[in-house]
């Protein structure tokens, strides 16, 4: 049997928080190599440079192989194939209607879903 896991968190961690606890825990959910393939989504804030640069600070390569996945200055081309690649997601916050129609736009919702169903 697979096990996946939804984290579900209003703040906390890398964005608001002092210690690395709340990550450590997230990345020991998905470790299944090494190092774990980590990506930052901020499409809800407009993919603002502050949070992506904090997210890349908390997760240095020594830690994580960690990536951003920009929408609104977008040079991933295959959406489906970077997310199906990644151990674990974090999705920024801010205006969540707006996340959800660009990731509609872009198929993102779909990748997301198909990267979920095949968790392995």
């Amino acid at each position: 049997m697979i096990e996946r896991h939804i984290v579900a968190m209003g703040g906390g961690g890398f964005s608001m928080e002092s210690t690395a606890l709340l990550d450590d825990f997230v990345i020991r959910l998905a470790l299944r190599r090494r190092k774990s393939r980590i990506c930052f989504i901020a499409t809800a804030s407009g993919d603002n440079d502050y949070y992506v640069r904090r997210f890349h600070e908390s997760f240095p390569p020594s830690r994580a192989a960690a990536t951003t996945l920009r929408l609104f200055e977008r040079t991933v081309r295959d959406l489906r194939t970077f997310m199906l690649d990644q151990d674990v997601i974090y999705v920024g916050g801010g205006a969540t209607a707006n996340l959800l129609a660009v990731w509609r736009r872009h198929g993102l919702d779909r990748a997301l879903r198909e990267a979920w169903r095949r968790a392995s």
